[in-house]
């Protein structure tokens, strides 16, 4: 048999097998990965290179490494996969239905804000199931990962993304009251010397306030660090000092009270994000304009206004 046609005999599963082990560095990475043993990722990788007539991987005792060949092959099976993804979100945008499952992403800190308005968009749409991925790790819309995202900071740029503005927010700095009454307010973010704060372990720089307080205070002012901006409402409700918070999570919370009003320059914007192949699929768009009308109807809470 020519090699022409051996090639043709290739297993695509074998080059996906092939692009795990380049990805992972080992056979037994690869392996847990795809859920075989690693000794049928050795059997189909040596399979691969006889009938390519090829070395895709230099063999070391810390592991695979791709040899020319095998880069070739990595970068054609990585272009696949990424269209592949490609295809399956075009596919799912085909649906016209409000059923199925939307998943939402945004990070922690806006969770209790977030969650009860997905409560109502669920009552609104009960043949549409949520899932909702809160975490610092921003989703890959264009694979699937999830459909809608919500993401504070910086205007998401990947031309692939329908991008909305959904919302400025506004932060100040909050003690309990026993706390203020002890300590007094602040005249302004220069009047800080007399108190106490709660900052976070990592420096969080990208963050306007958090840039503040690592350049502002001194390693005295810190009572307590916690590891993400979550654990400040109990660590000021525990009276460890005071920290910055978004105004509508003081809303309703007779315990909590503002030391100064909202900073001009601590607001930041909140971004609406989905893919432009599953922008206008219809769960999608009900989905969308139900968050963006609620946003609007709270923009003094978010704004901290009376």
């Amino acid at each position: 048999m020519s090699a022409h046609k051996e090639i043709h005999k290739t297993d695509w599963n074998d080059i996906h097998i092939a692009y795990q082990v380049a990805m992972r560095g080992t056979l037994t990475a690869a392996a847990e990965a795809l859920g075989v043993h690693h000794s049928t990722v050795l059997r189909r990788v040596n399979l691969l290179e006889q009938r390519l007539g090829t070395k895709l991987f230099h063999r070391h005792a810390r592991g695979y490494v791709p040899t020319e060949a095998g880069l070739l092959l990595t970068q054609a099976a990585e272009n696949t996969q990424n269209n592949f993804d490609r295809l399956l979100g075009q596919l799912q945008s085909t649906d016209s239905q409000l059923t199925g499952t939307l998943v939402i992403t945004s990070v922690n800190s806006l969770s209790d804000y977030l969650i009860p308005l997905l409560a109502e968009f669920c009552q609104l749409y009960p043949q549409i199931k949520l899932e909702y991925a809160a975490e610092s790790r921003v989703l890959k819309l264009e694979h699937g990962e999830a459909h809608v995202g919500i993401r504070p900071g910086k205007k998401p740029s990947n031309p692939d993304y329908v991008v909305q503005h959904l919302a400025k927010l506004a932060v100040s700095l909050y003690g309990n009251a026993q706390y203020v009454a002890r300590n007094g307010l602040m005249q302004g973010l220069e009047d800080h010397q007399q108190h106490r704060f709660i900052s976070t372990i990592a420096p969080f720089t990208m963050v306007t306030y958090m840039r503040w307080m690592n350049e502002t205070l001194s390693a005295e002012q810190i009572a307590m660090r916690v590891s993400d901006f979550t654990a400040f409402m109990p660590a000021i409700r525990a009276g460890f000092g005071i920290a910055p918070l978004n105004c509508w999570q003081a809303r309703g919370d007779n315990s909590l009270r503002p030391l100064l009003n909202p900073p001009a320059e601590w607001q930041y914007d909140l971004w609406l994000t989905t893919h432009g192949d599953m922008h206008r699929a219809t769960k999608v768009q009900a989905f969308t304009q139900f968050l963006k009308k609620r946003f609007a109807e709270d923009e003094a809470v978010l704004l901290g206004k009376p």
